[in-house]
């Protein structure tokens, strides 16, 4: 997309896709295998915390194969019923995984571990849950480093720092990745404290906790998740770096005197479309000032990761758009 030289531009340009995709199928395989571990632990140790540490995965690979029919769907190309593409669909089945963290992964390990507290059993061979725990952190670790590495290289590109980055992309998949990952991580020493606080004290009460503490932290991130997602369905704004990139871009052009109108709006991951009026340079006949704006708007299309833009001309008495700094 734009940039203006100094590092403001769409941190989340089109080469990002394909590592988008590899970061999600990465973290399906981890959570996977993640998960059928942790199952077979639960099995045999009956640990609370365990139980809610394998729900958790299990919900998170739910997640991601949501999270691939969101990158697949999102990617078709427009058609004369979608002429700006199915972008927006990656947010709808990206909504539909964060709601399913929330309700399985939290509902499923605080309802749990309320349980455990009312009527606790018995729990066993310690050493099997350290050890699928100890797995479990490796294969996560694994998953959550492609994320922060992709998120890490966008936020450098953007000059922001890394957790801003997360929270602002327009790709929602890399955003679920990456907390999701962060929250397995946390989870897994959640638990392992809460199985060894067992072991010692002899009491399922710290384990229990472990399971209600793993749900609440499941329950922000999908909230957080959540939310996101909708002000991407609904339609947000480009950062205003963004836009200021767009605005030096059309006035660097010999045929715009002013820009007095922008609106950019994302309409998919790495997606946006644009909405403008324009004063062209010189006295331009009628004929030629529509082949002269047909030919902006050509442009404009041409730059990668717009799908659409329409630009008009300015009314005289409409005020100029300035850069920052101008």
């Amino acid at each position: 997309m734009w940039d203006d030289g100094n590092g403001n531009g769409d941190g989340d340009g089109d080469a990002g896709g394909g590592e988008s995709l590899l970061t999600v199928v990465l973290a399906l395989v981890a959570n996977l295998l993640v998960a059928v571990a942790k199952t077979v632990a639960a099995v045999v140790t009956g640990a609370a915390s365990m139980l809610a540490e394998a729900a958790h995965s299990w919900a998170d690979t739910g997640n991601e194969v949501l999270l691939l029919i969101a990158h697949r769907r999102g990617e078709r190309p427009p058609d004369a019923a979608h002429p700006l593409g199915h972008g927006r669909e990656v947010y709808v089945w990206s909504l539909f995984a964060a709601i399913g963290l929330f309700g399985v992964g939290a509902g499923v390990s605080v309802t749990h571990g309320i349980q455990e507290l009312l009527d606790p059993e018995p729990a066993e061979s310690f050493v099997v849950a350290y050890v699928v725990l100890a797995v479990a952190f490796v294969l996560e670790g694994a998953s959550f480093t492609q994320a922060w590495r992709q998120s890490r290289a966008d936020a450098r590109r953007q000059r922001v720092g890394l957790f801003t980055q997360v929270l602002r992309t327009s790709d929602p998949t890399v955003r679920a990745v990456f907390f999701e990952d962060a929250a397995a991580l946390v989870g897994i020493v959640i638990a392992a404290a809460g199985i060894a606080a067992h072991e010692v004290t002899g009491s399922p009460v710290p384990d229990a906790v472990g399971s209600i503490l793993v749900g609440l932290l499941l329950g922000v991130v999908a909230i957080v998740l959540i939310q996101r997602n909708l002000r991407f369905i609904v339609g947000e704004a480009v950062d205003p770096a963004l836009r200021d990139a767009a605005l030096r871009w059309l006035l660097a052009m010999p045929e715009v005197a002013r820009v007095t109108s922008l609106r950019i709006e994302f309409v998919g991951a790495r997606r946006v479309f644009l909405v403008g009026a324009v004063d062209l340079s010189g006295n331009l006949a009628e004929d030629d000032a529509s082949h002269v704006l047909a030919r902006i708007e050509g442009r404009v299309r041409a730059s990668p990761g717009v799908v659409g833009a329409v630009l008009s001309l300015s009314e005289p008495e409409e005020p100029a758009l300035l850069p920052a700094g101008a």
